[in-house]
C-alpha cells in the first residue's frame, strides 16, 4: 500500500511558525507512523526544516522569502506597518504561488498543510480546482487592523478586510480546512468593518479552535534552578533578552544592554543574554562588558525556563512559550504592528501575563527600573490549554 503524501508549507516570518509546525508533524508522525511529509520554506525556517531531519524539497531555493521586504523595505526603528508589509510582499507572493503550482504539478500529494501561507490559500480560492487534495490553512489571528489616522492605511485595510470576510464560503468546501490557534476569546469580538461580518462570529463559522502549540511539555521545567545548571548557569538572577527570527527588533537588544549597566548597580551579580536570532549578527551589536550576546539558540524556550525575566518583542509563540512556563516577562510589540499590538497584546491581558511595554517611551534607566521591580517577581498566570499540536495532527489525520 502507497504512503500518504502531505506538503507542509511553512509560511509566515521567523521562527515561531516553523517551530509549531514541527511540533504537528511530530505529533501526526506519533498517529500516522507511514505518513510521509515533504516541506516548502524559506530561510531562517528552511535551516530548522533540515536539522530536523525532514524533507525539504529542492524547490524551497525558489521560494521568495518573506523576511527580506520586512527587514529591508518596512521596518524602522523597532516600528513595521504591516499593512505596508502585506502590500510590499505581494511580488513575492506571486513567485511561491508560482512554486506552489510546480511542485503540486509535479508531484500528487494526498494533503496539503499550509500555516499562514495566506499566497497560496489565495491562489485557490481563484482556482481551488488546481489540487484535489484536501487543503489545510492554519491562522493566528482573524482581520487586519489600521494603526494610523492615514486615509491609505484605512482603505488597505479595508481592502484586506473584505478578502478575508470571504473565508466562511472558502472554508464551506468539505475539501478546505481552517485550524485556528488558541481559543475564541482570542479573537475579538468586533466587526471587519462597514457592512463586513463580526471577527469572532466568523471565526466560528470558519474552522476550529485548537487550543495553543507548544514543542515542549511545561511540567518538564517546573524546576528553574534545575535547568539553570543543566544549561551551564550559575544561581544568580539571569535575564533572558530575545527578538526572534528577524532581525527588525535588533534596538531592543542594544536598550537591554544599556538597561544593563544600570541595573547591575543594584543587582550586582545580573546576568544577561541577549540573542540575536538567524538573521542578525552579533557582531552588529554594542554592549557593555559582561553581556552575553548569542545569535542563534536551539530551544531556545529551555533558556526562558531558566530565567528569572525575559524581555522579549511580542511574537505570539514566545510570549505563549513564556505564559505555559510561568515566567515574568516584558514584551515590547512593534509599533504599527497590529498583530502584535491587538492580538497578541489581547490574548496576553486575558490570561493576566507578562507587562506590556512601549519601545518609543522606554529609556535605558526606565527598562531598569523595570527589571530591578520584575526580576525574579512570582507570577499566577492561569493554566493554558497547550495540546495545541496534538489536537491539530488528530483533525489533520482525519483527512487522509
Amino acid at each position: 500500500m502507497p504512503k500518504e503524501k502531505a506538503l507542509f508549507i511553512s509560511g509566515s516570518v521567523g521562527l515561531g511558525h516553523v517551530t509549531r509546525d514541527l511540533a504537528i508533524t511530530r505529533k501526526l508522525r506519533n498517529i500516522n507512523p507511514e505518513i510521509e511529509v515533504s516541506w516548502l520554506a524559506c530561510p531562517p525556517a528552511s535551516t530548522l526544516i533540515k536539522d530536523a531531519g525532514e524533507n525539504l524539497l529542492p524547490e524551497s531555493d525558489q521560494w521568495a522569502n518573506d523576511n527580506v521586504p520586512l527587514e529591508k523595505n518596512v521596518a524602522e526603528e523597532f516600528q513595521v506597518n504591516l499593512l505596508k508589509y502585506l502590500t510590499s510582499a505581494r511580488g513575492a507572493w506571486g513567485q511561491n504561488a508560482k512554486v506552489f503550482e510546480q511542485v503540486t504539478s509535479k508531484e500528487q500529494f494526498d494533503l496539503i498543510i499550509a500555516d499562514e501561507a495566506y499566497e497560496i490559500s489565495l491562489a485557490l480560492r481563484k482556482d481551488r480546482d488546481r489540487i484535489e487534495a484536501p487543503f489545510v490553512m492554519i491562522y493566528d489571528f482573524i482581520g487586519c487592523d489600521s494603526m494610523s489616522w492615514n486615509p491609505l492605511e484605512k482603505l488597505l485595510t479595508y481592502m484586506w478586510n473584505r478578502k478575508i470576510a470571504t473565508n466562511p464560503a472558502f472554508y464551506s468546501d468539505r475539501r478546505n480546512t481552517a485550524l485556528l490557534v488558541g481559543e475564541l476569546e482570542d479573537v475579538p469580538d468586533k466587526g471587519l468593518g462597514l457592512f463586513l461580518p463580526n471577527r469572532r462570529t466568523m471565526a466560528k463559522e470558519t474552522g476550529q479552535f485548537i487550543g495553543y502549540i507548544l514543542q515542549f511539555d511545561p511540567s518538564e521545567y517546573a524546576n528553574k534552578a534545575e535547568t539553570k545548571a543543566n544549561l551551564g548557569y550559575d544561581e544568580n538572577p539571569l535575564i533572558v533578552c530575545s527578538i526572534g527570527g528577524t532581525a527588525v527588533g535588533k534596538d531592543l537588544l542594544t536598550q537591554c544592554g544599556r538597561a544593563y549597566t544600570i541595573a547591575r548597580k543594584q543587582i550586582p551579580d545580573l546576568q544577561m543574554v541577549l540573542v540575536c536570532g538567524p538573521r542578525l549578527s552579533p557582531d552588529s551589536l554594542e554592549v557593555p562588558e559582561g553581556v552575553d550576546v548569542r545569535r542563534y539558540v536551539p530551544a531556545l524556550y529551555e533558556h526562558f525556563a531558566a530565567s528569572d525575566l525575559a524581555i522579549v518583542q511580542a511574537g505570539g509563540t514566545t510570549t505563549i512559550e513564556l505564559t505555559a512556563l510561568r515566567r515574568p516577562f516584558l514584551y515590547f510589540p512593534l509599533d504599527g504592528h497590529f498583530e502584535q499590538q491587538i492580538h497578541v497584546a489581547g490574548r496576553l491581558d486575558r490570561h493576566q501575563a507578562g507587562i506590556k511595554m512601549q519601545y518609543s517611551q522606554t529609556t535605558p534607566e526606565t527598562l531598569a527600573e523595570m527589571i530591578v521591580s520584575n526580576i525574579g517577581k512570582k507570577v499566577t498566570y492561569p493554566t493554558i490549554p497547550a495540546d495545541g499540536a496534538q489536537r491539530a495532527a488528530e483533525l489533520i489525520n482525519q483527512l487522509f
